[in-house]
């Protein structure tokens, strides 16, 4: 609870917690524990089959590269970065680097190649590993620019410069496992970089099997779960919520191959759990509505099956006919799932209470929570034991202590900044001193840090923490109003036939939006589809259609938002906003200022009409 009172004495950190307190233990004791349980599951690209490695095949692997390592010289301290989508070597990396005392620092596979340059050099980093050749020649150029960056080598491939000519060095010289304590830093995880260059957040061993064990706990993640590895490490949520609580409990992990395979690696995997951002759901809730809508006998069982499951919300036995519904018609959309999904975490952003809700009457309930990359990252959540409070991001962790502040917005506000204390805080930004003070907070509790989120919020009666915005994107209309635009922005996503938004205003008289509509719901929709046979670049060019989905979009927002907040003109653009393109983060974040600097212009151009 956010008010919990927990005495530590904060010079005592190190032995104050039950081991595991680092990763090294963690791994190990789970390895000793469930040698023979499958921990790694992925995609044979010839056989099309999820082929698994067990925990005692993965221990032994870590085992050899730090022998490796240490015959290469890695001393406590120091960095080793890799550049790699999720997968077992990448743990490999990682758990070797720990068990040396090094600092791992993991970077996206789709990024800039200046940002790996940046990063490289930032964090010093001494010894990398990258997925390819490609991705090799590419960084090999960074090497005299970058004096202490010594060596490279490739995952997956053969020669000298290899994971697997390591391997085989480190089998020779073993290496015993250092043991970190629980303040030593275990990963400098990058920010996406949205308002800037990317922050490196240094996470200490702590940080990171304290927050694993409250995920593992809430959810109660045990050797009989699999999860399905969506969410990349590179990131904390993915690297707590899956990779570190699986590991704890002594459950599985496949790896998901993308996006767009997702439904086929469900089927495949047939998971018990996962970590997503809400835009997942989103996507296959409106999948499912546009292939109900499209068969009136289906959408006629269909509706039945929703009417009966809200009569039957919060009964603890169901009714004969939901359970008859639920059998013909909810079981073929968890069928979607793989048969088995017991929860789903999702953070990044808020699903809509009436989407999570028709989630949870299909038997996928889906529990939000909050945190940031600075909170290792989780503050709060919602979860089967805590309880399942839609519309907020749950209760705050063990050892957590949420504060709002009002300072920046007034005492009268019903909402402030949110203020976090716990043992999940960073120690810092790394190189950089003067961003750490304005973030980190002057005292702490409990012996435990404090962190500025930056995000704005309140506290209910009840302890769960509600999210209204963030300081960083909100703006001032001309007549003075605040504009939150994410929200806005996340409302509009909601609407079936629009893929992403982008709202706009700042000093302005009222907002206008950037759309781009999802044309392949526009050509299945009844409504639209005589609009949309064209290209999308037709498609938009149709007043008729831009004006419909206008009217859409404005109709939709008045049942939330204040007028003011509702914008007025809209721009319709052909070209998504992807990881791609540099418009939204590996974590699917919108990054405003690429956007503005391709479309400010025109959006700006809307107010001279």
């Amino acid at each position: 609870m956010s008010d919990q009172k927990v005495v530590v004495p904060s010079s005592n950190l190190d032995t104050f917690y039950t081991k595991p307190n680092n990763l090294v233990d963690l791994f190990e004791n789970s390895a000793a524990k469930f040698a023979s349980r499958n921990l790694f599951g992925t995609k044979n690209k010839t056989t099309d089959q999820y082929e698994w490695v067990t925990y005692d095949a993965v221990a032994l692997r870590v085992n050899n590269l730090r022998g490796a390592l240490n015959k290469l010289g890695l001393s406590k301290g120091e960095k080793v970065g890799v550049i790699v989508s999720n997968c077992a070597e990448w743990f490999v990396c990682a758990n070797a680097t720990h068990g040396l005392g090094g600092i791992f620092v993991p970077m996206y596979e789709k990024e800039l190649q200046k940002v790996w340059q940046y990063i490289i050099q930032d964090a010093a980093i001494k010894y990398l590993f990258v997925r390819d050749q490609k991705i090799y020649d590419t960084v090999k150029s960074f090497q005299k620019n970058i004096p202490t960056l010594k060596d490279i080598f490739i995952l997956f491939g053969e020669g000298e410069n290899t994971l697997s000519a390591l391997e085989k060095t480190g089998k020779a010289n073993p290496s015993p496992s250092y043991k970190p304590g629980w303040s030593e830093t275990a990963f400098i995880i990058y920010t996406s970089g949205t308002t800037g260059d990317p922050k490196g957040v240094l996470l200490h061993h702590g940080n990171m099997t304290h927050n694993a064990r409250e995920c593992r706990e809430t959810f109660n993640i045990n050797s009989d779960d699999i999860g399905l590895a969506i969410l990349p490490w590179a990131h904390s949520f993915g690297l707590t919520a899956d990779l570190h609580c699986y590991l704890l409990g002594g459950g599985s992990l496949g790896f998901a191959e993308s996006a767009d395979k997702l439904v086929a690696n469900f089927s495949e995997v047939k998971p018990t759990g996962m970590s997503a951002v809400p835009r997942v759901f989103n996507i296959i809730y409106d999948k499912i509505q546009q292939g109900v809508a499209a068969d009136p006998v289906k959408k006629q069982f269909f509706d039945a099956a929703c009417a009966e499951a809200i009569k039957n919300r919060g009964l603890a036995e169901k009714t004969k006919d939901f359970k008859d519904l639920d059998a013909l018609v909810f079981s073929q959309i968890r069928a979607i799932f793989g048969g088995r999904l017991k929860h789903v975490v999702t953070g990044g952003a808020m699903m809509k209470p009436e989407i999570a809700m028709f989630f949870s009457d299909v038997g996928v309930p889906t529990y939000d929570g909050y945190g940031l990359s600075e909170t290792s990252p989780v503050i709060s959540n919602n979860s089967p034991g805590r309880g399942n409070k839609y519309g907020t991001v749950g209760k705050a962790f063990k050892d957590t202590k949420v504060v709002i502040d009002k300072s920046r917005v007034g005492e009268d506000s019903p909402d402030g900044e949110i203020v976090v204390y716990g043992a999940q805080v960073m120690q810092g930004y790394h190189n950089k001193p003067a961003i750490t003070k304005e973030a980190m907070m002057p005292d702490t509790w409990n012996g435990f840090p404090g962190v500025r989120t930056g995000d704005r919020g309140w506290l209910d009666e009840e302890g769960y923490l509600h999210i209204t915005g963030r300081f960083k994107d909100e703006y001032k209309l001309e007549n003075g109003k605040y504009v939150h635009p994410e929200s806005i922005e996340g409302e509009i996503k909601l609407i079936p036939c629009v893929s992403n938004a982008l709202i706009y205003g700042e000093g302005r008289l009222y907002n206008v939006a950037l759309i781009v509509p999802d044309f392949a719901a526009l050509k299945t929709d009844p409504k639209t589809a005589a609009w949309a046979q064209g290209t999308p670049a037709e498609t938009i060019a149709n007043k008729e259609c831009t004006d419909f989905i206008s009217q859409q979009i404005i109709g939709h927002l008045r049942k939330t938002f204040g007028g003011y907040e509702v914008p007025q003109k809209f721009l319709y653009i052909v070209e998504d906003f992807t990881v791609d393109n540099g418009m939204m983060t590996q974590t699917l974040k919108l990054v405003r200022r690429n956007v503005m600097k391709k479309y400010g212009e025109q959006l700006k151009a809307l107010y001279n009409d």
